[in-house]
């Protein structure tokens, strides 16, 4: 729409405003002043749309978002990216259900701990708590398991 200068865009705004001050003197007469004024507001928005250009613009607006749907319809290339996303989108999801369920991750170094910088020791582990508490511990859940009958 380049062809068209901004004294076209004018005179459709004040046509559209001008067939709308004539619908609205009709609604005023039928339905009353407030319906009437109503459309008399209405039908000085597609002047004021000329006379400050924003016409031309809601129409290149229209026109690319039309453009971009006509190539995201009928363009293959447009769909190879939409399938790339969905596989992509599928992808999340599988490597999220894989680390909620543990699987995947890295495997364990056997051996020497290669997390730790040269020259340093891992800390000393801390001693084991004693035998007689952890048995007293176990006996009282066993308790508690067998009185509701799960063991």
């Amino acid at each position: 729409m380049n062809g068209i200068d901004s004294s076209t865009w004018q005179a459709v705004g004040v046509t559209l405003s001008v067939v709308g001050l004539l619908i609205s003197m009709l609604v005023w007469r039928r339905r009353g002043p407030a319906a009437g004024l109503r459309g008399v507001a209405w039908s000085l928005l597609p002047a004021a749309a000329g006379l400050t250009g924003t016409l031309r613009m809601l129409w290149q607006v229209g026109d690319d978002v039309a453009s971009w749907a006509v190539r995201l319809v009928f363009s293959p290339l447009v769909w190879a990216g939409i399938v790339l996303a969905g596989v992509s989108v599928v992808l999340f999801g599988v490597s999220r259900a894989m680390r909620s369920r543990g699987v995947g991750g890295r495997p364990k170094a056997s051996g020497k701990d290669t997390s730790l910088p040269a020259g340093r020791s891992a800390p000393a582990a801390a001693p084991a708590p004693k035998a007689a508490a952890q048995d007293d511990d176990m006996d009282d859940i066993e308790a508690i398991l067998r009185k509701h009958g799960i063991q």
